[in-house]
């Protein structure tokens, strides 16, 4: 793997593999040591042209995980905030000896931009890009997921006849876009649910389903329930009428818990905006899978860096990891 930019180009074999060795990474990480000597030497660059700290911890610890270096570099106070450009600081990246850049940037396109160039030579994954992608905290979802429904049988699964409903702001979600084009991949069948003005315009190209009453879809009995940020950051004009209004026809509260099936999980990619999209009932109940998503997030970051900077595992070296 020479980058990982987005979930839509990604292969069904591609995406079984980058979970499989999640696989192995979380194995390792019930040992009472946790780090691997696999990427000793190498040197992982953070560049986060936005705030994020779920992200950015969850890729430093992945990295030191596999005893890679780690720079982290944050676009606030740094020479960026001066008037750098993405070409300037990627080419100081580069004198630096990186091996990886880890990219978050306002700006949809800014990883594929920075890969194809000729400006770096090391590898780059797209840690979310404006409201394009963000391929790993899709990764991270089907790894939870698969393993909720499938526990210990989860090696080598897809997501085949899977229901999964994503709820909520879809328009400005790039976790939203990468999950749609993953989970299709792997199997599932995904419905979106959301005001029709929060529903992309091209929504019509993607392989999803679209409701607008969320009560109808958790009727339809999905496996899996996503919860969505409400991106209030983003938005610049009225979207809904009031935040009570949505959460009263959009907010996974504890009735609407209760409609779910038995086996029904619930995931969000966080920060959870509590009582708005999702109450603390459902947040903190069994059925919610939203601390689960954190640790499978260093798991899947720490498969991503390895295939990105180690490439194809030896059979030593897959024993070594299980």
């Amino acid at each position: 793997m020479r980058h990982l930019l987005d979930t839509q180009h990604l292969s069904r074999e591609d995406a079984l593999e980058i979970l499989d060795v999640a696989e192995d990474m979380a194995d390792t990480q019930r040992r009472e040591v946790k780090k691997l000597p696999t990427l000793r030497g190498k040197t992982v660059v953070n560049l986060f042209f936005e705030d994020s700290t779920r992200t950015r911890i969850s890729f430093e610890a992945a990295a030191k995980r596999l005893s890679a270096d780690v720079i982290n570099f944050s676009a606030k106070g740094s020479s960026v905030s001066k008037g750098e450009s993405l070409q300037d600081t990627a080419q100081t990246l580069q004198a630096m000896g990186a091996d990886a850049v880890v990219i978050r940037h306002g700006a949809s396109g800014a990883p594929r931009t920075l890969a194809t160039s000729d400006w770096i030579s090391a590898g780059v994954v797209n840690a979310g890009d404006g409201t394009h992608e963000h391929p790993t905290q899709a990764l991270l979802d089907a790894f939870t997921i698969r393993k909720r429904l499938f526990g210990d049988d989860s090696r080598g699964r897809g997501l085949d006849g899977i229901r999964v409903t994503i709820v909520g702001d879809v328009l400005h979600s790039r976790v939203a876009r990468s999950n749609v084009w993953l989970l299709h991949t792997l199997g599932a069948h995904v419905t979106l649910v959301a005001p029709p003005t929060l529903v992309p315009q091209d929504v019509s190209r993607w392989p999803v389903d679209v409701d607008y009453d969320l009560d109808h879809a958790i009727a339809a009995g999905p496996d899996a329930l996503m919860m969505l940020r409400i991106q209030l950051e983003r938005m610049s004009a009225a979207y809904f009428p009031t935040e009570r209004e949505y959460s009263r026809r959009y907010g996974l509260d504890a009735r609407r818990l209760q409609a779910l099936p038995g086996g029904s999980i619930v995931l969000h990619p966080g920060p959870m905006n509590r009582g708005l999209e999702i109450s603390a009932e459902a947040a903190d109940s069994p059925r919610s899978t939203v601390l689960e998503q954190v640790t499978n997030g260093v798991s899947v970051r720490m498969a991503v860096l390895y295939l990105l900077l180690a490439g194809e595992r030896p059979d030593t070296e897959k024993e070594d990891l299980r």
